[in-house]
C-alpha cells in the first residue's frame, strides 16, 4: 500500500527460488529442534522427506538466539523472536508449510505465464487472453516501459465480484454489512441485493450518457453507496477516480481538472465522530475552481446522507445537482455487462508525488482483478465463513483492492465503517468487532498506536474471540505496537499479516503467509507469488544476504499500474529510470541474516501520515500561498501515533513578526488546500533555509534539527551560509 518515509536502505538477492530468498532460519531450528515442543516440529519437515537439505542460508549465521514460540503462547519481548503459527491453524490454511511455498513460489517464477493462467481461469472470461500471457518491458534503455497482462482477454471485475457468485449459490449470502457513525446505526446487503443496487446505479450513469472509457470521480465518504458506485462504474466499462472525502476542495479540483470526468458522485454530508463535514458545499468550491480551469462538471448526483445532514439543508444548483435518492431507485435491477478487455482502464488513483502535482495512477481490468483475489485469498488465509474488516477508506488503495474488489471477487463478507474508530470511546472498534464477529481485522500501525495509548482495559472489556487474522497496512509497524497487537487484541492466537505494497503494485508484494512460516514483529518478511525484490546501492548493483539499500523489483507482476494518466514520460521517470531494468519502489529496506524484509521508509520527498502519502512539495506550495510566507521547507519527523508528523521550516515575509497567530494562519492555509490530515504538526520559524551553493535545500540537516539529533548534524561546509543552523537551533522551542 502507500508507502514510508527514509533514512538508509537496502533488501535481499533477486529470488528466483525459496533458497535464495531465505529460511536460513530452517538451518537453525534444525540445529536447535530438539528444544522445540514436539507439536512445533511439523514446521521444520521432521518426520517426512526433509526438504530443507535444498535450502540455501543466505544470511551471514545462523540465529543467535531462538525465542520460538506458538501462537496462543504469550509473546516475550526479544526483538528476534520468531512466532509459529499453531498446527492446527497450519492445518487448515490454504497454504500450510514453507515447502508448499517454496514449490508455489519457484513455480510462480519459473513459469509466471502457467502459474497465473491457471488462477485467471477460475475467473469468467467472456473471451480468452491471447498465448502470449505477458508481454512487458520495464528496461527505459530498450525503448518505452509497457506491462501487459492478459492481452486479448475479455472480462468484467464487477461480474465476477457479483454475478459469478451469485451463479456459485451465494445470492443470499452477507456481502456487506454497513456500521454508522453512531452507535446503533447499521445495516446491510446480500450479495443479490448489492447486485441489484449496483445495476440501478449502472443503468442510471448509462441514461444521462456515461460510458466504456468515461471517467466519473467519486467523493464519497464510507457509506455502502461508495462500492456501490465503484461497481457500477466497473460494470459499465467507465472509470472511477475515487478522492478521499477528507481532501479539500481544491485537491479535489485538481482531480477533476486533471481527469475530466462526465460526472461526480457525492453526499451531502458526512459525520466523523462529533463531527458534521459538508461535503457538499466541497465539491461546489471544487466544481466553481474546475470551470475556472476550463473543465466544467454537468452532473453532481449527491446521496442525501439523512444522519448528518437534511436535504432542505443542502445547498442546490439547479440543473446540475440531482438527489440519488430521487433518481437512481427508478431504474431496472438488472444491468448488461460491458465487457472489457484486460488492458482497458478500470480506476484511476491519484497519488502524491515529490513533486507538487499528485499523479494519476491507471490501473487496468484483468491483471488487477486476478492479483487482488489472489493476494486476499493467501495473504489472509480467506475462507468462506471469514467475516472481514479492513479499517481503511475506498479513497486510498487498500479500500480498492481490500475493501472493494479483492474480498467480493473471493466471495466474502465484509464489514464497511463510516465512523470513527474510538467515537464514542476507545472500544468502538472491539465493540464492533464483537458485534459482526468479525475473523479478519486489517488496519493501520496508526490505530494501533493510538488505541494502544488509549490503554488495555479498552480492548479486554471485549471479547474478541471472533479474531481468526490481524493485519496491518500502509507503513512499517513498530515492533512494541506488533507485540502489543499480538498480544493485547489478538490473546496471543492471531498470525498478523503486516504486509508491503503500494498504490502503484495494485496488491500486497511482501507479506507473511499466516500457516506456512515464522513470523518476526515488524518485518513483512517473505515475497508474494510472482514478485522477485531485490535490494540495491546507489549505484543500483544488486546486494546479496544482510544488507540496507534501496527496495526495487524486477519483472512485472498482474497487478502493476499501467501509466499515470496523461504523463507516462513521468511514470518512466519516477519508477523506472532510478535504476533502470527495475521498478523503483521509493521505499528503503532492510533484510536481516534470516533473509526477512524489512521496511525502513521512503527515500523521496514523500511523507507517510497515518498511512496517507503527503509529498513535501505539496504542503511547501500550499504553505507559500500564504501571504506572509516567503518560503517553506518539509520534512517527515517520527510520531507516536501518525508514524510520521510534518515538519515544516517557515520564512515569513520581511516585517512579519513571528506569532501564534500566524502560525495557525499558516497551518489553517494547508488544510484548505489539501486536507486537515496534511496540516503540519509543527511549524519552525525559519529567518533562512539552509542550502547548498546550487541552491538545493539541505533536508538531511532540517531532518536532524526537527528529529532533535543535533550531534548528528554533520558537514554544514557546503551551505551558502553556515550560521543559519544554528539560527534554526536557536528557534527550536519558539
Amino acid at each position: 500500500m502507500d508507502s514510508l518515509s527514509s533514512t538508509r536502505l537496502f533488501t535481499p538477492p533477486v529470488a528466483t527460488k525459496w533458497s535464495q530468498i531465505a529460511v536460513p532460519w530452517t538451518r537453525r531450528l534444525f540445529s536447535t529442534s530438539r528444544a522445540l515442543p514436539p507439536r512445533h516440529r511439523w514446521l521444520l519437515g521432521m518426520g517426512s522427506a526433509p526438504h530443507h537439505d535444498r535450502l540455501r542460508h543466505v544470511g551471514s549465521g545462523g540465529i543467535s538466539r531462538l525465542n520460538a514460540v506458538v501462537l496462543g503462547e504469550a509473546l516475550a519481548a526479544e526483538e528476534n523472536d520468531l512466532v509459529f503459527p499453531s498446527h492446527d491453524f497450519s492445518r487448515h490454511a490454504h497454504i500450510s508449510s514453507p515447502e508448499q511455498y517454496q514449490n508455489m513460489y519457484e513455480r510462480s517464477i519459473e513459469d509466471p505465464a502457467g502459474f497465473w493462467s491457471d488462477i485467471a481461469s477460475q475467473f469468467c472470461w467472456k473471451k480468452r487472453w491471447n498465448p502470449e500471457v505477458c508481454s512487458e518491458n520495464i528496461d527505459v534503455r530498450r525503448g518505452a516501459v509497457k506491462i501487459e497482462w492478459f492481452k486479448g482477454g475479455v472480462t468484467n471485475i464487477c461480474y465476477n465480484a457479483l454475478d459469478r457468485n451469485i451463479e456459485a449459490g451465494n445470492g443470499d449470502k452477507v456481502a456487506l454489512y454497513w456500521e454508522g457513525n453512531e452507535p446503533g446505526q447499521d445495516a446491510q446487503l446480500t450479495y443479490a441485493q448489492m447486485l441489484e443496487k449496483v445495476c440501478q446505479l449502472a443503468n442510471y450513469l448509462k441514461n444521462v450518457g456515461v460510458g466504456k472509457g468515461d471517467t466519473v470521480i467519486i467523493y464519497l465518504p464510507m457509506l455502502m453507496e461508495l462500492p456501490i458506485a465503484m461497481l457500477a462504474c466497473a460494470r459499465i466499462g467507465a472509470i472511477h477516480s475515487v478522492v478521499f472525502a477528507g481532501f479539500s476542495a481544491e485537491s479535489l479540483s485538481q482531480r477533476i481538472v486533471d481527469s475530466k470526468p462526465k460526472a461526480v458522485i457525492s453526499c451531502n454530508a458526512v459525520c466523523r465522530g462529533a463531527k458534521v463535514i459538508h461535503l457538499k458545499e466541497i465539491v461546489d468550491t471544487a466544481l466553481v475552481e474546475s470551470v475556472n480551469s476550463g473543465v466544467p462538471v454537468d452532473l453532481c448526483l449527491i446521496f442525501e446522507n439523512k444522519s448528518a445532514m437534511k436535504r432542505e439543508s443542502t445547498k442546490w444548483q439547479i440543473g446540475r445537482d440531482v438527489w440519488w435518492e430521487d433518481v437512481v431507485p427508478q431504474f431496472p435491477t438488472k444491468c448488461l455487462v460491458e465487457w472489457v478487455d484486460a488492458e482497458d482502464p478500470l480506476f484511476l488513483l491519484y497519488t502524491s508525488g515529490s513533486t507538487g502535482k499528485p499523479k494519476g495512477v491507471l490501473h487496468t481490468n484483468g491483471g488487477y482483478m486476478v492479483y487482488t483475489a489472489t493476494t486476499f485469498k493467501y495473504a489472509f488465509d480467506y475462507k468462506p465463513s471469514d467475516v472481514y474488516w479492513c479499517t481503511a477508506d475506498c479513497g486510498w488503495i487498500t479500500g480498492h483492492s481490500y475493501i472493494t474488489y479483492g474480498p467480493l471477487l473471493n466471495g466474502a463478507t465484509i464489514l464497511v465503517f463510516e465512523g470513527a474508530p474510538s467515537y464514542p470511546d476507545p472500544g468502538r472498534c472491539w465493540d464492533i468487532v464483537d458485534k459482526y464477529k468479525v475473523t479478519i481485522l486489517y488496519t493501520a500501525p496508526t490505530l494501533v498506536r493510538a488505541l494502544m495509548r488509549d490503554g488495555d482495559e479498552y480492548v479486554t472489556r471485549y471479547s474478541r474471540k471472533s479474531l481468526r487474522i490481524l493485519g496491518s497496512v500502509g507503513e512499517p509497524i513498530n515492533p512494541s505496537a506488533w507485540r502489543w497487537f499480538y498480544n493485547v487484541v489478538g490473546d496471543s492466537r492471531c498470525p498478523i499479516s503486516d504486509t508491503w505494497w503500494q498504490t502503484e503494485t495494485g496488491g500486497f508484494m511482501i507479506t507473511p503467509i499466516p500457516g506456512a512460516w515464522p513470523q518476526k514483529p515488524g518485518s513483512a518478511t517473505f515475497p508474494f507469488f510472482g514478485i522477485q525484490p531485490v535490494i540495491v546501492d546507489e549505484k543500483g548493483n544488486e546486494i546479496e544476504g544482510e544488507c540496507t539499500g534501496y527496495l526495487c523489483i524486477k519483472k512485472s507482476w498482474p497487478g502493476a499500474f499501467r501509466s499515470l494518466y496523461g504523463d507516462h514520460e513521468r511514470y518512466e521517470t519516477t519508477y523506472f529510470k532510478p535504476f533502470a531494468g527495475y521498478y523503483f519502489t521509493g521505499d528503503g529496506c532492510s533484510r536481516d541474516k534470516d533473509g526477512y524484509h524489512w521496511l525502513t521508509g521512503r527515500v523521496d520527498d514523500v511523507i507517510n501520515v497515518s498511512g496517507h502519502r503527503i509529498g513535501t512539495a505539496e504542503v511547501e506550495s500550499a504553505l507559500v500561498s500564504h501571504p506572509h510566507c516567503a518560503e517553506a521547507a518539509v520534512v517527515g519527523v517520527d510520531h507516536e501515533v501518525k508514524g510520521q508528523g510534518i515538519y515544516a521550516f517557515v520564512t515569513l515575509v520581511d516585517g512579519i513578526p513571528y506569532s501564534e497567530e500566524v502560525r495557525k494562519s499558516l497551518i489553517l492555509a494547508v488544510r484548505n488546500q489539501i486536507g486537515a490530515f496534511a496540516a503540519p504538526d509543527k511549524i519552525h520559524w525559519a529567518p533562512a533555509i539552509p542550502k547548498t551553493t546550487s541552491g538545493k535545500i539541505m533536508r538531511r540537516i532540517l531532518r536532524k534539527i526537527a528529529s532533535r539529533r543535533l550531534d548528528e548534524l554533520g558537514d554544514t561546509s557546503t551551505l551558502v551560509d553556515p550560521s543559519v543552523v544554528d539560527q534554526l537551533i536557536a528557534l527550536i522551542d519558539h
